[in-house]
């Protein structure tokens, strides 16, 4: 049902975003935003709850995905079935909705520390909108050895490079590993947040639900 983000036609909001001399860009993160965290949904699927920790419990990207691979092995679970919990899995209730709304009006990049290994199921279920995320390693029996970053701390980096080529960028996440993001873009919104990170980072205002992060990039978009 499409009826919170409901379009009207023509809309002055629409026009005064094309007429715009710089376009506004709207960067998502995507776990815990528009799709559940995988990594808790195959903790709670294999039974192993050390797996449960995410970037909203550990800010260093490095360690914990290093903690991650080392789980992996000791428990000897490879890509194929991480693969099958995340084809089972689906975007957040309401997260097309929002998302065909929002790309209505704004151009919308998904910047996320996932891999394309992991999210192109979930992309093809949410209109495969543009993602820029990472990379994963297997050797030949599918376990995983390795990762690999596009670049470092490559969400800021992105945001910094669409405000040089004049996009005026309004972002929202809910993680450690987004708020360099947020607070590189024109405006940053935590959406889900835990409150620890609300507690740690009070400039960015919070929403819980899409439509009150949808009121918030529009007025954001007003505002700069």
């Amino acid at each position: 049902m499409r009826a919170p983000f409901a379009r009207i036609a023509d809309s002055s909001f629409n026009r005064r975003n094309l007429e715009s001399h710089a376009v506004q860009l709207v960067c998502l993160d995507l776990e815990g935003v528009l799709v559940p965290e995988i990594w808790i949904e195959f903790a709670e699927r294999t039974g192993i709850p050390e797996l449960r920790r995410t970037t909203r419990d550990e800010p260093d990207y490095d360690k914990l995905m290093k903690y991650r691979l080392a789980l992996l092995k000791q428990h000897k679970l490879g890509l194929p079935d991480i693969q099958k919990v995340i084809s089972e899995m689906g975007p957040e209730p309401g997260a097309r909705d929002f998302l065909d709304a929002l790309r209505q009006d704004f151009q919308v990049i998904i910047l996320s520390d996932t891999f394309y290994e992991f999210a192109m199921p979930l992309m093809q279920q949410l209109g495969m909108p543009t993602l820029f995320c990472h990379k994963l390693e297997a050797d030949a029996e599918g376990y995983l050895v390795n990762y690999h970053l596009r670049m470092a701390n490559q969400k800021k980096e992105a945001v910094q490079r669409f405000k040089e080529i004049n996009f005026k960028t309004i972002a929202a996440g809910d993680s450690y590993n987004d708020t360099a993001m947020l607070r590189e873009a024109h405006a940053g919104i935590l959406f889900r947040a835990p409150d620890n990170v609300i507690a740690e980072f009070p400039q960015f205002p919070v929403e819980r639900e899409y439509s009150g992060l949808m009121a918030q990039i529009r007025a954001a978009s007003a505002r700069i």
